[in-house]
């Protein structure tokens, strides 16, 4: 893999994961409740797993700018965690929960996008952690490469994660028309 490639990876995860995480600290106690909702523990144990999430989520940032591959799997690793959670309550036909992903300022039901988005995310994550990195020098129009990929592709997510959340709305809204 070039090794811009594997930095606009990271730089993107680490974006995600920094952004996912302040939204969580915003109210703690209102994702302790969202993350009791999956009902995947006992409801006593969700304020200590909510906490555990945050600490996880800025661990894999720091551990993506200190041990790149290391941190790259450990975000495939979150990334398949959420998918998986969100997966196993969709099956169970629980369809009304926060997402717990945009924090207090919005809710977003899960749906099967957020699992297959969570899988594509991780899948580019394991390819940074285990593809072999070609060696080569980078240079400054790489360093400008990889700031603006890694600024389209967090737009691209934020604005494609609003785009699902008001698709219901937007559908309501042709019905009635």
């Amino acid at each position: 893999m070039d090794p811009v490639f594997d930095l606009i990876i990271r730089a993107a995860l680490g974006v995600l994961f920094v952004v996912a995480a302040w939204h969580k600290l915003r109210d703690p106690r209102r994702f302790a409740a969202t993350l009791g909702e999956y009902r995947l523990l006992p409801a006593r144990f969700a304020p200590a797993a909510a906490g555990c999430v945050v600490l996880a989520e800025l661990g894999a940032v720091v551990a993506l700018l200190l041990w790149p591959r290391g941190g790259a799997a450990a975000a495939a690793a979150l990334l398949a965690v959420y998918a998986s959670a969100i997966a196993v309550n969709l099956a169970r036909g629980r369809r009304h929960i926060d997402c717990g992903c945009a924090g207090p300022a919005a809710r977003r039901e899960i749906s099967a996008w957020m699992v297959a988005r969570n899988a594509v995310v991780a899948v580019a994550a394991l390819a940074a952690a285990v593809l072999p990195m070609e060696a080569r020098e980078l240079v400054w129009l790489d360093a400008c490469t990889i700031v603006a990929a890694t600024a389209l592709l967090a737009a691209c997510w934020s604005a494609t994660d609003h785009l699902v959340t008001l698709a219901p709305g937007l559908a309501r809204v042709r019905e009635a028309g």
